[in-house]
């Protein structure tokens, strides 16, 4: 069993885009997006992944991850997963010793870019970048689960889809 212990962010400046890395194209549904599982198609490239995440627990959670061929996921997201599919940009940003995800929204969640930072453990000592915003971790509406059903042009709108 993997746990994986993450903190979500808004991104509130520009000054991250001069530190980045390196940007992967990520293109995600869901099977399944209950509260107490997540069931998740990702493709990033030439390689694709089923990952099942269990209930968060503040910034805890199970996870488990699988390597599946390109275009079994591909069939999966068009065929099976929730629509519209997510699909983002992420960026890699180093700060310290760790690294931030910074994830800018395409499509039906454009005007969102989020960051995210994968800790070692719960207690670990956390440099804030002055482009970091307002922690948004236990906020389920950041969730790209959420989002799949509940697009980011549509909060605040009585949009249809």
């Amino acid at each position: 069993m993997g746990i994986e212990i993450e903190r979500k962010f808004l991104v509130t400046a520009e000054l991250w885009r001069s530190l980045a890395i390196h940007v992967t194209h990520i293109a995600q549904g869901y099977l399944s997006t209950t509260p107490e599982r997540t069931v998740r198609v990702r493709r990033a490239g030439t390689q694709a992944w089923l990952t099942i995440k269990g209930k968060a627990s503040g910034a805890h959670r199970r996870e488990y991850e699988y390597p599946i061929p390109v275009d079994e996921a591909m069939e999966l997201l068009t065929a099976l997963c929730i629509q519209p599919i997510i699909e983002k940009d992420r960026y890699r940003v180093p700060w310290g010793d760790l690294c931030w995800e910074i994830d800018e929204f395409k499509g039906e969640s454009a005007g969102l870019i989020l960051a995210e930072i994968e800790l070692p453990r719960a207690d670990y000592p956390l440099s804030v970048p002055p482009w970091i915003g307002a922690e948004v971790t236990n906020d389920h509406r950041y969730s790209n689960a959420y989002l799949a059903e509940h697009p980011y042009r549509c909060w605040g709108s009585q949009c249809q889809q």
